[in-house]
């Protein structure tokens, strides 16, 4: 109200003094745009918290965006003519650069050759899965090196390289879109074909052709409606598509079920055959037959061989496979006691295969 009365004070003024220069529609004109610069003000006020923290928001993301990574995937390198799958880990010390202060693998060593499989044990936290990353390259060992086909990795294109390899992890990731289309995430532009035969190879094409639509099918997201099971062996396919010479399973089993793991672990089988296969597994019964099993602890490989020298050995190893043995043991009583209380006429599938997905 103070400001309006001095608008028409002053205007009143300038125009007994000043008329000349102005008229009564200038003095209107600037008591209007005070109100209703007055009356935004008073509505944006409450909300510059907001643009503060927008305008911070934004400076993070863009630090994101325009942030250099030390690892570039785009940069030229050299290429591997023939990827066999050889490859040498030699005392190779890492830690992760936001915990710098723990050692995450330490001395370690690892000659893998053509058409080998190696698994990797132990209890969490010992650096399996930081293996499997470090043979990919998202990071860079800190000592030692890493050679592949006897290059060492920091050489190579790193794009083509990763094109060589396929990885099947623990949850597998689907999206919303047709079974088929996921599938070919693996290599975008496969063909129908291509498409089938990696189904095939990763024992997924009879549940598919079953559907309704078949590989038309859609999925929801995260493959919503399909089980566990299923969800990991299209995933195993679209690893397979690309027809990697190295195959990287990252506890692709164990947050399966039993009949879930059993189909799954045979579609893995067959699919590291003829391939250099690097497996992280938490369920001791699924790496029975890999060539060289080395249990890691802290970082440090404490013991090396095929199953039953481990199992001889009387070892750290030993120990693992006694505790999960009689987890198992007890978990199969508790189950057949369920099934002696289950009501007459209730039915359970007795294969993960015969749960099937459809879309309406």
């Amino acid at each position: 109200m103070g400001a309006s009365a001095l608008i028409f004070w002053y205007g009143v003024k300038l125009l007994t003094t000043r008329g000349e220069n102005y008229t009564p529609g200038d003095v209107i004109l600037v008591f209007i745009n005070v109100v209703m610069g007055s009356v935004f003000l008073g509505n944006a006020l409450p909300n510059f918290q907001y643009f503060a923290s927008a305008q911070q928001s934004a400076r993070e993301i863009f630090g994101t965006i325009e942030r250099v990574p030390p690892i570039d995937k785009d940069s030229p390198g050299k290429t591997l003519d023939h990827f066999e799958g050889n490859i040498t880990v030699k005392n190779v010390k890492f830690l992760y650069p936001t915990r710098p202060d723990i050692t995450i693998l330490r001395n370690f060593s690892l000659d893998l050759k053509s058409g080998q499989t190696v698994a990797l044990v132990g209890p969490s936290g010992s650096g399996k899965s930081t293996i499997v990353h470090l043979l990919q390259r998202f990071y860079d060992p800190v000592e030692g090196e890493i050679r592949i086909e006897g290059i060492d990795i920091k050489e190579l294109d790193l794009k083509k390289l990763r094109n060589q390899i396929g990885v099947v992890q623990q949850e597998p990731v689907l999206f919303e879109g047709t079974i088929a289309d996921n599938i070919r995430l693996g290599k975008p532009g496969a063909t129908q074909e291509e498409i089938e035969e990696a189904a095939k190879e990763a024992n997924a094409h009879d549940f598919i052709c079953a559907l309704p639509e078949g590989y038309d099918t859609v999925l929801a997201e995260r493959g919503g409606g399909m089980s566990g099971g299923q969800k990991q062996r299209l995933a195993i396919a679209r690893a397979l598509i690309r027809k990697p010479r190295l195959l990287l399973l990252d506890e692709a089993t164990s947050a399966l079920d039993t009949r879930s793991e059993r189909v799954v672990q045979e579609a893995l089988e067959k699919a590291s055959t003829g391939r250099t296969c690097v497996v992280v597994a938490h369920r001791l019964t699924t790496v029975r037959h890999a060539d060289l099993i080395l249990v890691l602890e802290n970082g440090v490989v404490r013991e090396s061989g095929t199953h039953e020298e481990l199992v001889a050995q009387e070892g750290l190893y030993a120990a693992m496979l006694g505790n999960q043995n009689q987890m198992e043991a007890t978990k199969n009583e508790d189950k057949d006691e369920e099934e002696h209380q289950r009501p007459e006429g209730v039915w359970q599938a007795e294969d993960e295969s015969q749960v099937f997905f459809y879309h309406g």
